[in-house]
């Protein structure tokens, strides 16, 4: 259960330095300072936005995309790494929960991957985008269910999850079944017109009004120059522009501060954790709302291994020295 009957939130309208993690992480050092001055106790940025998300694999045709996606090889996070230690500094100096995307390498595998870091810094979940989009496809292996979970921190039970697998109702309401108060949602921004912001809005509203929690939504936003530097074709470059509504809502589906659909800068708002239960006592969709006699969700967690190596001999050894 939340610590706090108030928790003062932050959403993370961030614009990347493209191409560069070590710059785009000093960024969200900083805002997360900055959101801490502000009296913030947890903090979300964008979809893997250390340090970009891909927005080339959007406009340009894979046989173009091999150096720009090996570009995104050499800067990639490593877990944990030189890249997480620094925003798990901040937030310890901070005392604040911080929910990042990045792109992860794993070897010879890129994945879009989402991280909560508590409030002393600590990583408390890790978790791997099921199941990519589109053209994401190109750029990110799957992840697995481990991370389908809503985890807890000093302040509340958070969950998380990354653009479309909003519209996977059965990953969301894995989330919801694990009682999660506040949802932190991931896009990113800058990408297909003012229709994914307006798509956006809708899909946000209803998880909250669904799952009786507070949604805390972050988008990515480039600048004319960078959606420049991605493709010069004026018409593919309408494809970068629009697509950013970060925004705080209310287990009520209300918005709790003004949207941020342009530019860069960090949204504020107070959660009042009474709302949870002001909704759940009217329709809660994991409790006396549901019927799992009729309907009900198996998730498997494993996290699954390429190769697991097993010695016998030691343990037939070990059965022997049993006997």
């Amino acid at each position: 259960m939340a610590s706090k009957s108030v928790i003062k939130a932050a959403a993370a309208q961030l614009k990347p330095v493209l191409n560069d993690s070590l710059a785009t992480t000093e960024k969200i050092c900083d805002m997360i300072r900055a959101s801490a001055s502000q009296g913030a106790n947890i903090i979300v940025f964008p979809e893997t936005c250390v340090p970009n998300y891909p927005y080339f694999s959007f406009v340009l045709p894979p046989v173009l995309q091999g150096p720009e996606h090996l570009a995104l090889y050499n800067e990639a996070v490593v877990i944990p790494g030189p890249i997480t230690a620094l925003v798990a500094s901040a937030a310890k100096e901070c005392g604040i929960v911080v929910v990042l995307g990045v792109n992860e390498r794993d070897y010879g595998t890129l994945y879009n991957t989402q991280l909560v870091f508590d409030t002393d810094g600590q990583i408390v979940l890790k978790r791997r985008k099921i199941t990519p989009t589109y053209h994401e496809r190109m750029i990110w292996g799957q992840g697995d269910g481990s991370g389908l979970k809503a985890v807890d921190t000093t302040i509340a039970r958070i969950g998380v999850l990354a653009c479309w697998e909003h519209y996977n109702p059965l990953a969301r309401y894995a989330l919801m079944a694990d009682h999660e108060e506040i949802h932190c949602s991931q896009f990113p921004g800058s990408l297909v017109g003012p229709i994914f912001a307006d798509q956006m809005e809708v899909t946000m509203r209803h998880h909250a009004l669904e799952s009786g929690c507070f949604v805390i939504n972050a988008t990515g936003w480039l600048d004319d120059e960078q959606i420049k530097s991605i493709t010069s074709d004026d018409k593919l470059q309408k494809a970068l522009r629009g697509g950013c509504n970060t925004m705080i809502i209310s287990p009520e589906g209300k918005h709790l501060a003004t949207p941020l659909t342009e530019g860069e800068g960090i949204l504020y708002a107070d959660l009042d954790m009474k709302l949870i239960d002001k909704r759940k006592r009217m329709m809660d969709s994991v409790g006396h709302y549901s019927r799992p006699e009729l309907l009900s969700l198996v998730v498997d967690k494993t996290a699954y291994r390429h190769i697991d190596v097993s010695d016998k001999r030691i343990a037939i050894k070990e059965n022997i020295d049993q006997l």
